[in-house]
């Protein structure tokens, strides 16, 4: 009854108040763009707005207390006028693009407990007032662009419960004045480009502390003793810093804790043994990347771990056999220490085992029999140990197996013939092993399989004819075994097989008819067997064949002058039984060796051919020939040495009389004068911000993409480098040494460079479907079918794959985008223009810092952005977002995006309209489960926390997955992937 009073005699006054604060919510709608409509209902003609999208009230009062707009797409300063909400408790703007500054009116809004700026656009410094908001209890401002440094009056924070700084760009060192939060639960300060400091002591006084993300914050020094009373810790995470000392033992006594993250750091002395069983909570270890000594203690491993990451440290002894009965462990990563010993024999037995790496120990004994013991185990590696015994049958039932690596060991013995047939194995490597029998026709169940790596062991017996039936096969390895009869006539089938060795075997029979059909060899080694025949003409059209050896067998017959269309790096046909003439491009004296061994072979090769006395008469009349011979040689050498020399003469006058020096990375049939020639505009195909492309038709029919630089290039527009005006290294010497190098199917060929003073010139082999993005971002876009466009999305990360894994030391890109993947006439990818590109030393902390940002708009990660670091998840970024251009056929930067990106633009779409607003329209709805899986493997390489990208490699084994689907499909239509583009004449190939 008294209430109802009251309400009575205040309720003009509450209306009064209802209707000024939908007024000022008005006025915050008039402030925001909203390009999706989300406060369309946000009417001034409404006196409530209790009912406006996003917007609740008090339910007895109907003052407004909170306002959600997470994740809806709008853009402007952030409103301040929000704070004259008397009551507003609630503010989340959550991933949007708030962007200006936050201004100290902030301090206004004196009943606020949640304020969530997550994720937005917003600049300056961190507005020192926000600590006056007496009711604050969660501060989220991750994923902005502050700078300068945390403010110390941030230590007055009266309730403060969870402070979230992740990912902006703070400098200045972690201020002491934090460990005055007493009411702190969550202290999240990761991925800031903070100066070098120590770990303030004071955080020890954090007393409700439950989690302290301090990952990447450039904290040095040894932990201090201080934390040991961090007792409700639940989470720390202090990886990828420069902590040194021993790992303090105090460790032990935070009972609470779920998971420890101290990987990527130099801490040294011997792993602490005693004090974990207290531990009971701990969940997740991860103490990789150190200098860490000592055995792994019993305790430790007593404990219900489901993640234990000890890899890269200087462990010794062995593992603790109660590592075996632990009911949770999924993950096992021992890696790259001196461990001894046998592998618990229970291990797997009780545990859901997904993944163990117990490569480069000291390990022996037998695989345990009960490693898949929960059926769920999907990668086995165990390189470069002392493993011994056979593969143990159970593994034949693991059907969950997707990598295998026992390279390297002392395995012996049959592989199980159900071991063979894993449906879902992609890589199994057994190389340098003593494995005996023969690859059984199971073998043929292994749809999935990539990688087939068997060398040096004792196999034997026939390769099976149900080897061909894997489509996916990219690597076929069985060098020095004991392997005879035919080469099976179904290899030909496998069309995605780039590598094949099997040299050093016992086979024998003719080369298989179809030869051509292997269109992704790029290896090709056979030598010493027992082979015979003729060499199939066939191999001359493999065009991206670069390694041929057919030494040491008894093939016969000329040698095919279709080898000549080939650009190769190797070519040994030595010891067989050869005759005839050797191919024109091939009979110079530095491919001598090649032929030796070959009694019937001729050619103008010196000393190549057999010495034949044919007596006095005949060497003389001989000799009256060859005279004659020279002197008509002479005579039409001349002529044509002075038309030449003419010719390069005005040539040479005509180029300012410039000494041209040529450098060849392959076997040339050209010189830099018929390069030269062609370099006028109506052979221009286009430009970059390095130089001019131009197209050159060579006179031998082939085709060169030549890129000029001149010496003082001006930055482009498009360029996203922070020192615009300045001129910059034109990227010769960074092209010249990746490329010079390197070699793989799926990066571009750089044939030679020839350079003067005032000019340098690089010369590629010619891409005739130009690049990705000229394509995709064209009228032609509809024409890249989706499995053209997943196929490559592959050949692209094959490429990427091998800078970051398979270069010592590695090589980041640094500009991968879809104008620098170019595309060949079956549109093979290959990647492109490495002007920026960096090796990454091997260090510490597996990083580089650079001076200036290198890249282009659109496609720079987040944190090369703010911290000029940069390593292999700068590129994996950039190839996320080639990813997305690939699904939604939209180029990476627009005006349709607003303020925004494509992975913005991605991330918002999906949120608000769903996975068809994004999907390309010119896409086949049919593959849409297939275009979902890709995109997925996209937002995961766009990831805004680099530690969640994943590694090239694992990218690939993604998209091997997506792959296996679109073949089988494509096989329920017409059995074979052929792209929908029909080659156009008028279309311009390299652009890079």
């Amino acid at each position: 009854m008294h209430l109802h009073i009251l309400l009575t005699l205040l309720l003009p006054t509450l209306i009064l108040s209802v209707n000024q604060e939908a007024l000022y919510l008005y006025t915050v709608k008039l402030g925001f763009d909203d390009p999706d409509g989300v406060l369309s209902n946000w009417n001034i003609h409404d006196n409530s707005p209790c009912n406006w999208f996003g917007v609740k009230c008090d339910s007895v009062t109907r003052s407004v207390t909170s306002i959600d707009l997470t994740n809806t797409n709008i853009a402007g300063p952030f409103p301040s006028l929000l704070c004259r909400l008397k009551n507003i408790k609630y503010i989340s703007f959550y991933n949007n693009f708030i962007n200006s500054t936050l201004s100290d009116e902030l301090s206004a809004c004196e009943s606020l407990e949640h304020l969530d700026l997550a994720q937005n656009l917003l600049v300056g410094t961190l507005p020192s007032s926000l600590a006056e908001l007496p009711e604050l209890k969660y501060l989220d401002l991750m994923g902005n662009n502050f700078s300068g440094e945390i403010p110390a009056s941030f230590g007055a924070f009266r309730r403060l419960e969870v402070l979230g700084l992740v990912e902006n760009l703070l400098t200045g060192t972690i201020p002491s004045e934090i460990g005055n939060i007493s009411t702190l639960k969550q202290l999240n300060l990761s991925y800031n480009p903070f100066s070098p400091g120590r770990v303030p002591p004071e955080i020890g006084n954090l007393t409700n502390l439950e989690v302290l993300y301090l990952a990447d914050c450039g904290l040095i020094g040894e932990l201090p003793d201080t934390l040991r009373g961090l007792k409700k810790l639940v989470n720390l995470d202090l990886a990828l810093n420069y902590l040194y000392g021993p790992i303090p033992s105090w460790l032990t006594e935070l009972t609470s804790v779920v998971q420890i993250e101290l990987y990527n750091n130099s801490f040294t002395g011997e792993f602490p043994a005693n004090g974990w069983s207290n531990m009971t909570a701990l969940r997740r270890v991860d103490v990789s990347m150190n200098r860490v000594t000592g055995k792994i203690p019993n305790e430790l491993c007593e404990l219900p771990l489901e993640s234990l990451k000890l890899y890269e440290n200087q462990l010794y002894g062995e593992l603790p056999e109660g590592i075996a009965n632990s009911p949770n462990l999924s993950e096992l990563m021992l890696f790259r220490n001196s461990l001894n010993g046998s592998l618990p024999k229970d291990l797997g037995k009780f545990s859901p085992l997904i993944g163990i790496d117990v490569s480069n120990n000291e390990f022996s004994g037998e695989i345990p029999v009960n490693l898949c013991g929960k059926g769920i185990l999907e990668e086995v590696l165990m390189l470069d140990n002392s493993f011994s015994g056979e593969i143990p049958d159970s593994l034949s039932q693991c059907r969950s197996l997707l990598r295998v690596r026992l390279a390297h060991n002392k395995f012996s013995g049959d592989v199980p013939v159900k071991f063979w047939g894993l449906p879902r194995l992609s890589l199994l490597e057994l190389t340098d092993n003593s494995f005996s029998g023969g690859i059984a026709k199971t073998i043929a169940s292994a749809s999935n399989l990539s990688s087939l790596i068997l060398s040096k062991n004792k196999f034997s017996g026939n390769i099976p004819e149900e080897i061909g039936f894997l489509e996916n096969l990219l690597d076929f390895l069985g060098n020095d075994n004991k392997f005879s009869g035919p080469l099976p006539t179904s290899i030909v089938n496998l069309e995605q097989l780039g590598r094949m060795d099997l040299h050093n075997n016992e086979l024998s029979g003719k080369f298989p008819s179809g030869v051509h059909s292997l269109k992704k060899l790029n290896e090709l080694n056979l030598a010493n067997n027992d082979l015979s025949g003729e060499i199939p003409p066939e191999i001359g059209s493999l065009s991206v064949l670069n390694y041929l050896d057919l030494s040491g067998n008894k093939f016969s017959g000329k040698i095919p002058i279709e080898l000549q269309n080939l650009k190769l790096n190797l070519l040994n046909l030595s010891n067989n039984g050869l005759s005839g003439g050797i191919p024109p491009s091939y009979a110079k004296g530095m491919y001598k060796n090649s032929f030796l061994g070959n009694p019937g072979l001729c050619g103008d090769i010196e000393g190549l051919c057999d010495e034949r006395d044919e007596g006095k008469t005949a060497g003389f009349v001989w000799s009256l020939r060859l005279l004659f011979v020279l002197v008509v040689l002479v005579f039409v050498v001349g002529v044509v040495s002075f038309y030449w020399k003419l010719r390069n003469f005005k040539k040479a006058k005509r180029l300012d009389r410039s000494k041209w020096t040529l450098i060849s990375f392959h076997k040339l049939g050209f010189d830099e004068y018929e390069i030269l020639e062609a370099l006028d505009e109506g052979n221009l195909i286009g430009s970059g911000s390095s130089g001019k492309v131009y197209k050159v038709v060579l006179r031998n029919g082939e085709a060169a993409a030549v890129k000029k630089l001149s010496r003082s290039l001006k930055i482009a527009d498009e360029s996203c480098d922070i020192e615009k005006g300045n001129f910059h290294d034109d990227g010769f010497e960074a092209e010249v040494e990746t490329l010079g190098k390197i070699r793989h199917k799926n990066i571009v060929k750089l044939w030679c460079c020839c350079t003067t003073k005032s000019c340098k010139l690089l010369v590629y082999e010619y891409m005739p479907n130009g690049s990705l993005g000229d394509l995709l971002h064209s009228i032609k876009s509809g024409l890249l079918d989706w499995p053209i466009r997943c196929k490559i999305a592959m050949d692209a990360a094959e490429g990427l794959s091998y800078l970051h894994h398979d270069c010592a030391p590695p090589i980041v890109h640094r500009d991968f985008k879809s104008n620098n993947i170019l595309l060949d006439e079956d549109f093979g990818a290959r990647v492109a223009d490495f002007g920026v590109a960096k090796a990454i030393e091997a260090d510490a902390k597996g990083t580089k810092s650079m001076s200036v940002i290198a890249g282009s708009c659109g496609y720079i990660a987040p944190e090369y952005a703010y911290t000029l670091r940069v390593n292999e998840k700068s590129d994996i970024y950039s190839f996320g977002v080639v990813i997305l251009e690939l699904v939604t056929g939209k180029p990476p930067v627009g005006l349709e995006y607003g303020e925004k990106d494509l992975v913005r633009w991605v991330c918002a779409t999906l949120d608000q309209n769903g996975i068809d607003h994004v999907i390309d329209p010119k896409l086949d709805s049919s593959f849409k489960e297939e275009i979902c899986k890709v995109l997925n493997i996209g937002l995961l390489c766009t990831s805004a926390l680099p530690i969640n990208r994943p590694s090239m490699r694992n990218v690939i084994k993604m998209l091997q997955e997506v792959g296996a689907g679109i073949q089988l499909r494509a096989a329920s239509t017409d059995g074979k992937l052929t792209p929908s583009y029909h080659k156009d004449s008028s279309h311009q190939g390299n652009v890079a």
